[in-house]
């Protein structure tokens, strides 16, 4: 018992003393632990399997690279967690001032006075039509409506920039790219009202716009849903070689959908020329952005898919327009995704369902409305240059709102859609459980006809 109490101290006083002539394996200036032992800094309790050599740090380690799918990767033996955040916001690219004048030194896509005065009356035009549909909507003469004020400058801007070629893929809030392609306020109106003109044949929804001839898909409630459809259609233009792209419009609350993340892996890996374009307008409905994400905004979420981004003034409309053009050539000559987040906000309430002073504070939407509205920023830049006046502004906010009144007299007096459109165009040979149901709304209108629309035709 003696000698294995002696062996048992002796081994006791030797092990720190081995213990110490093991190398380093972690950081180099991690703090000492309770596993730490001898007396130099940095060195911790570290083991080895049988047979297995152990390099000290000073080795080739950062001269190993590993040959891995997406490139060559450098060996550290760091262990190093990348931040949730690089602490400086992404920059926010814009070419006028708040009171519209050109910030110098500025890099920007100059445009002819032509298209700028367009891009003018466009804006203008599709306020007026905001206000008077949506006070439409307020007398009961359509069942709903959703405004852009606020988002004047994103609608128009980035329509000039692109070519009639370009799908679209919209959400909601984007008429005005309809606009900027010729849709005039009648069809507008004939689909809010759903009458026999409308293109949809009044089974959508109001502000639910869509046209072939203008390469517009129709507006679906579902949000999100569009962004992979975009990145489709791109891919399709891609392979039969075509010089366009796609652009979808999408809110700052469509990138907490997984459609989004699908659609941007989906474009990166496949190289479509697609255009993400995020409206960052602070408010999903009732839910801002701070509750969105914790990440810079959603600029920052391109570059993790290893999509071109940038951040622009949505209320500029020349820095959008420059942006998207842009963008735009990148899509299409290099045949790559670009993600642009404009920055703006809601001034309206999110639709007519909607009452955003519950959730917002009125100081805040005066604040936007009165310090920050795009059109007003834009028009001072076109006086400046001599291209707009008072008498033009009079007139043509008068002359647009007769015209749309006009059109909404003739849209509301204009028959309904049929009752049997109700299930065309979705089969070639309509199935018997279609015709049982058709057989009995007729039925059901027939027994009870003042319960339903008399200008539906049977």
């Amino acid at each position: 018992m003696a000698l294995i109490c002696n062996a048992r101290s002796r081994a006791a006083r030797l092990l720190p003393q081995a213990l110490s002539a093991l190398p380093v394996i972690g950081r180099p200036n991690a703090p000492k632990s309770q596993a730490s032992l001898g007396n130099e800094p940095g060195r911790r309790l570290a083991s080895a399997r049988a047979g297995e050599s152990v390099s000290p740090l000073s080795d080739e380690c950062s001269n190993q690279v590993l040959d891995f799918p997406g490139g060559k990767l450098m060996f550290s033996p760091d262990m190093r967690f990348l931040s949730g955040s690089t602490g400086e916001r992404v920059s926010c690219y814009r070419v006028l001032d708040d009171n519209g004048h050109r910030i110098s030194d500025n890099s920007f896509q100059e445009l002819s006075e032509k298209v700028a005065v367009k891009m003018y009356r466009d804006m203008i035009t599709l306020q007026v039509m905001d206000t008077i549909f949506y006070e439409a909507q307020r007398q009961g003469r359509i069942s709903f409506y959703l405004t852009s004020t606020g988002e004047e400058a994103i609608n128009i801007a980035s329509a000039a920039a692109l070519s009639n070629e370009d799908v679209i893929f919209p959400q909601y809030r984007e008429p005005g790219v309809l606009l900027w392609r010729g849709f005039t306020l009648q069809e507008f109106a004939n689909q809010c009202f759903g009458n026999k003109s409308d293109y949809g044949k009044g089974r959508q929804m109001p502000i639910h716009y869509g046209s072939s001839k203008y390469n517009y898909f129709t507006v679906s409630s579902p949000i999100a849903t569009q962004l992979p459809q975009a990145v489709g259609a791109a891919y399709s233009l891609k392979m039969d070689k075509k010089n366009a792209c796609a652009v979808t419009y999408f809110g700052d609350g469509g990138t907490s959908e997984g459609d989004f993340h699908a659609a941007l892996n989906f474009a990166a890996v496949m190289e479509a020329p697609v255009i993400f374009f995020c409206r960052n307008n602070g408010w999903a409905i009732s839910t801002p952005t701070s509750e969105q994400f914790r990440s810079d905004g959603v600029v920052t979420r391109g570059q993790a898919y290893g999509i071109r981004s940038i951040r622009v003034d949505g209320n500029d409309a020349l820095a959008v327009y420059s942006a998207v053009h842009m963008a735009r050539e990148m899509a299409v000559f290099e045949a790559r995704p670009i993600l642009i987040e404009a920055l703006t906000y809601r001034v309206g309430h999110h639709s007519t369902s909607d009452d955003s002073t519950k959730y917002r504070l009125v100081d805040e939407i005066e604040h936007w409305r009165s310090s920050r509205d795009p059109i007003s920023r834009y028009r001072w830049w076109l006086e400046r240059n001599g291209w707009w006046c008072d008498d033009a502004e009079s007139e043509l906010r008068s002359s647009v709102r007769k015209e749309l009144l006009q059109a909404i007299q003739v849209a509301e007096r204009e028959q309904k859609p049929a009752l049997g459109e109700l299930f065309s165009d979705v089969y070639d040979i309509i199935p018997s459980n279609l015709r049982e149901q058709e057989q009995f709304l007729r039925h059901t209108v027939k027994k009870h006809p003042g319960d339903y629309p008399h200008n539906v035709p049977a």
